[in-house]
């Protein structure tokens, strides 16, 4: 899938991933796509959250090889 801009969250644990996902999407405009890279596990329930509090759309989510791996839309 296409995405615009790519963040990764390898190695850091909650908040991080999400409070760098929210740095990242401040930056993008309406519509575009961040694809985020995480090691940490606890990451797609907290994705999952964020994309409710925040209306950002989470696209995808998929996990391999101890990676997680979410496509979220800005809103």
């Amino acid at each position: 899938m296409h995405f615009d801009q790519e963040l990764d969250a390898r190695g850091l644990h909650c908040p991080l991933p999400i409070l760098r996902t929210k740095k990242a999407l401040a930056g993008m405009v309406s519509g575009q796509v961040l694809r985020v890279v995480a090691t940490d596990p606890g990451s797609v329930r907290d994705f999952q959250s964020f994309a409710r509090q925040t209306g950002n759309e989470l696209l995808a989510s998929e996990a391999s090889d101890q990676e997680f791996t979410f496509l979220i839309k800005r809103r």
